[in-house]
């Protein structure tokens, strides 16, 4: 029995592709998760999963960085994008970033089945003009190298920085205390090769949908 996992906090969406998958997988277990938190849970209590679904944008994503980040933790789990952002250089900077497949919100029922057959038969799904568009830049490719070098918690982290939070409410927020956050920021400007927190940001909103051009790297 097929185990896919479904992350977009949508329910009518999520409602949608559980419907698709159910046509193409009558038995499969279906779970869902409304946020990167609770999809990094759902993950982890799942690590033989054969498929996730993810939303590019939901509470905790920013841009591509669940992406990259779950496949670093989990390079086994075939992950495929299902966004509606569908311009062409989004589509391939997903599956630059390791993707499966691309498949844009607005396809149809008949699209969708098509899809996630052919990906669940282990090959790459994306719609033609994926194939034309421009490969990520280099700097992108070095900020996502960086960035999967996160542990799941400085990963959490990373992305309430990102959010304007500091370190006192970071760790009210993660349970934890003060010191804690400061010794998972001094790991993730020293993994990220940035000198302070503004950095940080800057360096991970390479991986935005809309990247900063203007993201500092220091060697």
């Amino acid at each position: 029995m097929a185990t896919v996992l479904i992350a977009d906090d949508h329910p009518l969406f999520r409602e949608a592709l559980r419907g698709a998958v159910g046509r193409v997988l009558p038995e499969a277990r279906l779970l869902e998760a409304d946020s990167v938190d609770r999809l990094e849970d759902l993950v982890a209590s799942e690590p033989d999963a054969d498929l996730l679904l993810l939303d590019l944008n939901m509470p905790g994503a920013r841009g591509f960085s669940a992406l990259v980040h779950l496949r670093a933790q989990y390079p086994e789990l075939p992950v495929v994008v299902v966004s509606a952002r569908e311009e062409p250089a989004v589509m391939r900077r997903a599956l630059d970033h390791g993707a499966m497949g691309f498949i844009p919100k607005s396809a149809d029922p008949a699209t969708l089945r098509e899809a996630l057959s052919r990906i669940l038969e282990g090959e790459r799904w994306a719609p033609p003009q994926a194939r034309t568009a421009a490969a990520a830049a280099a700097e992108e490719h070095e900020a996502a190298r960086r960035l999967a070098e996160l542990t799941p918690q400085q990963f959490r982290v990373l992305q309430m920085l990102g959010e304007g939070l500091l370190n006192k409410q970071i760790a009210y927020e993660l349970e934890v205390s003060e010191a804690t956050i400061k010794a998972h920021m001094t790991a993730i400007l020293r993994k990220l090769g940035a000198s302070n927190r503004t950095q940080a940001v800057l360096i991970a909103s390479r991986l935005a949908l809309d990247p900063r051009p203007d993201a500092p790297f220091l060697e």
